[in-house]
């Protein structure tokens, strides 16, 4: 699909500069950007890759509107919200009709005694079970499995190869992406008579509203009570959340953390990718944790860790720029031992220091 710059600006309610009948056929990122396309330039600092690149066009932050265009001598498109204009032009130039999916599929097996409300939409080779719930407005994508007593609320998608262990709970609006598994056994053994025995998985999972969580993440059933992810918080892909865990509202986990049983998250904390949480511990609301960190003790709200173990950041940040400079210090710190020795070998027994000569 192609549009002019002048009409696209007003679809994206933004200010044109230059031509505005320069036609554009595609919205790409400044390193994808090709010839007849649109990009995104977020700064000035980007002007001289903006040049050098094939993109005829722009949609610029509009208080370097004018600059960005004298400085390069192409058209551009100035908005208050760079982002939400880049995503309207994506959507204007790459429309796609696809008709929605509706109703069951005949290879799907529901279960006779599963409540399914208005315009759900189940896919070849899922299987919803006995005494399922599951509201209007759902999308139950292909080889999905939903086990006995799960409750869906409205307007849920869960993608294809998901997995709902019985009696696990879904608020509105809940993402699971492929291959997600919800209420699988805990990760609790006791030892008895030499082997390790299963503790009890009386308990289950529950998704709070808004909550989005990756491919391939597991979230664990809990022990007698529930395993709990707050309204809004985000999953990434590849996430463990151990059993009985509390996950607060608007949490933001990146790929490969992990959050050990009965651990608890505040509100709004942002865990980087392979950030491991201890059991049995809180981390407070607000908490920011970089990548790799190990966080093996409660942490007080407003905290900015990383390390492993984790520390306060300015102080993990001190201790890993002198690491950086051990070599060197074990090169000087060479030097001035033989430095010293040559000194002591020149001096009589009799005036070296005490500890020399004990």
């Amino acid at each position: 699909m192609q549009i002019s710059l002048e009409e696209l600006a007003n679809k994206v309610s933004g200010e044109c500069r230059g031509d505005g009948r320069q036609v554009v056929s595609n919205a790409l990122p400044l390193h994808d950007a090709s010839e007849g396309h649109l990009t995104l330039l977020e700064s000035v600092k980007h002007i001289p890759r903006f040049i050098a690149s094939k993109a005829v066009a722009a949609i610029v932050p509009l208080q370097d509107i004018d600059t960005i265009f004298e400085q390069t001598g192409k058209p551009v498109i100035g908005v208050h919200d760079l982002h939400a204009a880049f995503i309207d032009a994506i959507r204007s130039l790459r429309t796609i009709s696809t008709p929605k999916q509706q109703g069951i599929d005949p290879r799907a097996i529901v279960d006779p005694s599963a409540t399914i409300g208005m315009d759900v939409y189940v896919g070849p080779n899922a299987t919803i079970g006995r005494g399922c719930e599951i509201a209007s407005g759902c999308r139950i994508h292909a080889g999905v499995h939903i086990m006995e007593q799960c409750r869906i609320d409205e307007d849920c998608e869960i993608f294809p190869g998901s997995v709902l262990y019985p009696g696990t709970i879904l608020g509105q609006r809940v993402v699971l992406h492929a291959c997600a598994v919800l209420g699988a056994y805990g990760f609790g053994y006791r030892l008895r008579n030499g082997q390790h025995e299963r503790t009890a998985q009386l308990g289950w999972v529950e998704i709070e509203n808004d909550v989005e969580i990756g491919a391939n993440t597991t979230v664990d059933r809990g022990t007698y009570g529930p395993t709990r992810i707050g309204e809004g918080t985000k999953l990434d892909n590849q996430i463990q959340i151990g059993h009985n865990a509390h996950i607060g509202r608007h949490n933001l986990l990146c790929a490969h953390v992990g959050i050990a049983g009965s651990a608890s998250t505040g509100d709004y904390v942002v865990l980087a990718g392979q950030v491991g949480v201890r059991d049995h511990i809180h981390v407070g609301d607000r908490v920011s944790a970089a990548a790799q960190s190990g966080i093996l003790k409660s942490l007080d709200a407003d905290a900015k860790v990383m390390g492993a173990p984790a520390l306060p950041f300015r102080e993990a940040t001190q201790i890993w720029i002198a690491t950086q400079r051990l070599p060197e210090m074990i090169k000087e710190f060479r030097k001035l031992a033989a430095s010293v020795a040559a000194i002591q070998a020149t001096m009589p027994e009799s005036k070296l220091p005490h500890s020399k000569a004990a």
